[in-house]
């Protein structure tokens, strides 16, 4: 996509990576995790797959150990190093692009599976939905989009009282620092489910399945239809 001043810069965003240093001593739990998402994903051999926002790199190595062509997509320098790093030890075939969600290389209906995870927050909601479009582009027919990300599970009229709430919860459930919690409902782009799911479908895809599983997560399995005729 031409650059032009207008347009959002991903780059902006990138801060420190808090995440790398901690992030390996988890590795285990999230090797599990990957496995048991790519088994309900029925990720098989020969499969394109893309995980865009790839982070540490654990999923997109596990799916390249099932077989499938692999393109492991980060904005940051620092976490596309530590998942070139993870599956070079893996000895997994994996290829990876400099990049985010609005500059992510791909030819038009091509991938069998995407998979992106806690990244679609950085973006401004004019700007997901343009990411979701350039996803449903690249997607072939009947292909599956599995997303995960932070959301705001309420209505805006709650929000007052449950703010403290969500805060709360994440910080005792997910280990998570109060400067954290405090930084990104304070200068991330997280938006409420319900806003999500119309985003989505106004993409154009089918809303397969959505898991409120705690009041900072959605779990979204989407489909891009069949073409017909």
């Amino acid at each position: 996509m031409l650059a032009r001043d207008w347009y959002y810069n991903e780059r902006s965003r990138i801060g420190l990576d808090n995440a790398v240093a901690s992030i390996c001593g988890a590795a285990d739990d999230a090797d599990l995790r990957a496995r048991a998402a790519l088994k309900m994903l029925g990720v098989k051999p020969g499969w394109r797959v893309a995980d865009i926002g790839c982070g540490n790199g654990v999923l997109a190595c596990e799916a390249a150990l099932i077989g499938a062509e692999v393109d492991a997509i980060d904005i940051s320098p620092a976490m596309l190093a530590l998942a070139e790093l993870y599956t070079r030890d893996r000895r997994a075939a994996v290829r990876t692009q400099s990049a985010g969600l609005l500059s992510f290389a791909y030819e038009p209906n091509s991938y069998d599976l995407i998979v992106s995870e806690f990244t679609l927050h950085h973006l401004p909601d004019f700007w997901k939905a343009v990411a979701l479009a350039r996803i449903f582009a690249a997607l072939k027919p009947g292909a599956n989009f599995f997303l995960r990300d932070i959301v705001y599970v309420g209505m805006p009229d709650g929000t007052e009282r449950s703010i403290e709430q969500w805060a709360d919860f994440a910080i005792k459930n997910h280990d998570f620092s109060r400067d954290s919690v405090i930084t990104h409902m304070r200068d991330e782009n997280s938006t409420f489910a319900w806003v999500m799911e119309r985003l989505l479908t106004e993409a154009g895809f089918t809303l397969i399945s959505a898991d409120y599983h705690a009041p900072l997560h959605g779990t979204y399995l989407l489909q891009k239809p069949a073409e017909q005729g």
